[in-house]
């Protein structure tokens, strides 16, 4: 790899490693936000889905503004609002006001994974490619691995404000990378960004959520809960409507013809609606019920990663050679297991035994998951749409995370007590066994081709 190529995917690490990076670090600052701002659970719910509600409905939507306009600018134009927003939360006078800066830091994330991506594929030629997407994949995993550390030292040591300014850092480097990049930026001739697609999408997914989040407390029946979640419900219908019928949708139906695409896509909705379920359940309750400082919180769940970094590229391997439907099906199952694990967390609460045993079943039903899927997903659709199909995966994953989290005060039947800690176990534990149950009867292996006689 030559120092262009270098340069370049330093670029779409750092890029990357913004988003993952703040997004690792909210959960464990979320009772230190609501210890000073308020809120309660519901303030919790907003900071996490305002943010997840703009990225979820944009990300799609990504892909053809850097069509339109050039993946470097539409990176800068995110980098830069990543920057903006991430000081505003930071200096937030109150929850509102922190709850809005997260949903704009949505939309600056949109523009950051797929144009980071899209560099990627833009620079290097198919030869290169792979490792340069394998390098931005173990980095992107350091920084799950680092953030939720990180972040609860800055809370613990100083405020939860600073943990947000973390991100400055690495987006001025990025950006003085980005002056001197030597690379063309790619425009498609005619491409278009469908706009009322956009706003279609992020209206009714944010009609439903608003009607989730606040109806435990408001009361179902409160007319502004009940406009929201139909209102939601006609718009997210509209949405699939005009997909159906555009010339250039943002999320192609016709890929969900495919059968393994399907599959993996309704696998990545139960597997990822569990995974930020439990992502959220865990730091807030070792927090406000077990007592736990920001910085052990944030490692409780450093094992996962560690195992991630070790056995992934090894479970790609192999399933490359055996195909991706034993690995989808035993992975969320053992993921089941450990969340059913969960359930041993009691007063007094002893970490080691109550909850590493199933964090470490997460860490492997994990591995054996990710890799497979994506390789599921993106492995049944035709050269040339592996973009779009990303992009639809992606969105799909956020998506599930986002419905499942505004849920949360439901599921758990208030806040997380240790009651409401187990029954997130109990539904966090169904989910992962729904993604075994979806992976073996949806997911098919592909067909390997006999190799001629005599060789």
């Amino acid at each position: 790899m030559d120092a262009s190529g270098r340069r370049v995917l330093a670029v779409a690490i750092l890029a990357s490693f913004v988003a993952f990076l703040d997004g690792a670090i909210v959960n464990v600052a979320l009772p230190a936000i609501r210890s000073e701002l308020g809120g309660g659970l519901a303030g919790q719910q907003w900071m996490v889905n305002a943010y997840l509600v703009t990225l979820g409905a944009l990300i799609l939507v990504a892909g053809s503004l850097s069509d339109v306009h050039g993946r470097v600018v539409i990176l800068r134009v995110g980098l830069i609002g990543f920057l903006v927003t991430s000081v505003a939360i930071a200096l937030a006078p109150g929850i509102e006001f922190a709850i809005a800066a997260r949903a704009l830091q949505g939309i600056a994330g949109a523009l950051l994974v797929p144009s980071s991506l899209a560099l990627i594929t833009t620079h290097f030629d198919s030869a290169m490619r792979g490792r340069a997407i394998g390098t931005w994949t173990a980095a992107t995993s350091a920084a799950m691995l680092v953030a939720p550390l990180v972040g609860g030292l800055f809370i613990d040591l100083a405020s939860w404000r600073w943990a947000f300014l973390i991100n400055v850092v690495p987006i001025a480097l990025t950006l003085l990378l980005l002056m001197g990049l030597d690379t063309p930026d790619v425009r498609r001739p005619g491409a278009r960004v469908d706009l009322l697609a956009s706003v279609l999408c992020a209206l009714g997914l944010g009609g439903v959520v608003f009607g989730l989040i606040e109806g435990p407390r408001l009361g179902w029946g409160d007319p502004f809960v009940v406009a929201a979640l139909a209102a939601g419900t006609v718009l997210f219908g509209a949405f699939l409507l005009r997909q159906r019928h555009s010339s250039e949708p943002v999320m192609p139906l016709d890929l969900f013809r495919i059968r393994n695409f399907w599959a993996g896509n309704l696998a990545t909705v139960f597997v990822y609606a569990a995974l930020a379920l439990n992502s959220f359940a865990v730091v807030v309750f070792l927090q406000e019920t077990a007592g736990f400082p920001a910085t052990l919180a944030g490692a409780a769940s450093l094992p996962i990663t560690v195992v991630m970094i070790i056995g992934s590229s090894r479970v790609g391997r192999w399933a490359d050679r055996i195909g991706p439907r034993p690995f989808m099906t035993a992975g969320p199952a053992v993921m089941a297991a450990g969340a059913a694990l969960l359930f041993t967390a009691a007063d007094p609460f002893d970490y080691w035994l109550q909850m590493l045993p199933g964090v470490l079943l997460l860490g492997v039903g994990l591995t054996l998951t990710v890799s497979p899927l994506t390789s599921a997903v993106l492995g049944a659709v035709q050269d040339g749409r592996e973009g779009i199909a990303s992009a639809v995966n992606n969105a799909v994953s956020r998506v599930a995370g986002l419905l499942v989290v505004a849920m949360i005060a439901l599921i758990a039947g208030g806040d997380l007590t240790l009651e409401g800690f187990h029954r997130t176990a109990v539904a966090t534990a169904v989910l992962f066994a729904a993604g075994a149950v979806a992976s073996w009867l949806g997911i098919r292996n592909p067909q390997r081709v006999a190799a001629p006689a005599g060789r």
